[in-house]
C-alpha cells in the first residue's frame, strides 16, 4: 500500500519563509511580487486543512506593491514593501464593514486624497483596508500610529483598494477582491500575509 501523500505546502515558499508560518495559522494571503524592483504582484488566498495541508481557495488576482519593489529592511519613504510574514488582525475603511470578522474601524479618517506615483487619483483607496502587522501594535485601529521599531522604520502598511498604480509600501487589490478578503478573514484562523518578490519568498 502506498503511503498517504504529504500535506501540501504553499507553492514557491522556501524553508525560511515556511518556518515563519505559525503552525496554528490556517489562513494565508500570499503576495507574490514579480521581481525585486517591480510594483506588479499577484495575490492568492490559501487555507490549511487538516491532513491535506495548504490549498488555494481564491485568486491569483493582479495587485500592486510599492513603486520601487521590495526590501528586507523597510525604512520610511523608501517606496519599497517589506518582505516577510505578518499577522492580519485589524481592519477598517471609509465604507461600512462588508462582513469581516476582524475588528473594523469605520470613519471619515480613511478618506484618501491626492494622487499616486503615476498621477492617478487616490480617492477610494481606503474604502476598505486590512492593517499588515509590520511595525504596528496589533489589536488597534489601522489608523493607530504606534511604531514599535521606531518611526524611521516606517509603517502604515495595509492591504487596500487599488488605485491603478504602485503604492508607497502597501499592497492594493481591486475593490471586489478586497471585499472578498475581508469577508474571508477569520481571527480564529490566525491569518497572515506572506509577502515578497518571488525570489525572496523562495528562500
Amino acid at each position: 500500500m502506498l503511503p498517504p501523500p504529504a500535506p501540501a505546502d504553499i507553492p514557491g515558499l522556501g524553508p525560511r519563509t515556511r518556518a515563519a508560518l505559525d503552525p496554528a495559522t490556517t489562513q494565508a494571503v500570499v503576495v507574490r511580487g514579480k521581481d525585486r524592483d517591480s510594483s506588479d504582484a499577484t495575490v492568492t488566498l490559501y487555507e490549511r486543512r487538516p491532513g491535506d495541508g495548504w490549498k488555494a481557495v481564491s485568486g491569483p488576482w493582479p495587485a500592486h506593491n510599492a513603486a520601487k519593489g521590495w526590501t528586507d529592511h523597510h525604512v520610511q519613504d523608501d517606496l519599497r514593501s517589506p518582505v516577510g510574514v505578518y499577522g492580519l488582525t485589524d481592519a477598517g475603511g471609509l465604507l461600512p464593514n462588508p462582513g469581516t470578522k476582524l475588528p473594523y474601524d469605520q470613519g471619515p479618517a480613511f478618506t484618501a486624497t491626492g494622487t499616486g506615483a503615476l498621477g492617478e487619483p487616490l480617492a477610494g483607496s481606503f474604502d476598505y483596508v486590512v492593517a499588515i502587522n509590520y511595525n504596528r501594535k496589533p489589536g488597534t485601529s489601522p489608523l493607530d500610529w504606534t511604531r514599535p521599531l521606531g518611526a524611521e522604520r516606517g509603517g502604515g502598511i495595509w492591504l487596500h483598494v487599488d488605485h491603478d498604480g504602485p503604492t508607497q509600501g502597501c499592497v492594493s487589490l481591486e475593490k471586489p477582491q478586497m471585499k472578498e478578503v475581508l469577508t474571508w478573514l477569520d481571527p480564529s484562523a490566525r491569518p497572515v500575509v506572506v509577502m515578497g518578490d518571488v525570489l525572496s519568498l523562495a528562500r
